[in-house]
């Protein structure tokens, strides 16, 4: 059977809790691909802020927890999917902590055999 379109994922990326300052700092090289799924860990000990500008607060992922952004959920071809754009940088803030934070992307790789 040949398919069309396949999610595939990007390497993970990661930051580790120790190197927080409190100020925003990145996680991870920014999207090489434009994302249908997103999900950040938080295996820290302490709840961090996300943010995809590096100024403003976005969300909040509790110790020991996480996030998932499942953008393509519930979408058709027909109707179109939304993504999250290619070029996007992921940022979190926290106190020093242990533990670290993980960053997976997935997206559609379309023509896959």
């Amino acid at each position: 059977m040949s398919f069309t379109r396949q999610l595939t994922f990007e390497t993970l990326r990661s930051r580790d809790s120790a190197t927080f300052t409190g100020s925003y700092q990145v996680l991870g090289s920014p999207l090489t691909q434009a994302a249908s799924l997103i999900k950040i860990v938080n295996n820290s000990s302490v709840l961090i802020l996300v943010s995809v500008d590096g100024t403003n607060n976005h969300d909040v992922i509790p110790a020991n927890s996480f996030a998932l952004y499942d953008i393509t959920a519930n979408t058709t071809q027909e109707g179109g999917s939304i993504f999250i754009k290619k070029g996007t940088q992921f940022y979190v803030s926290g106190t020093a902590s242990t533990g670290l934070v993980y960053l997976t992307v997935a997206y559609v790789r379309k023509n896959a055999e």
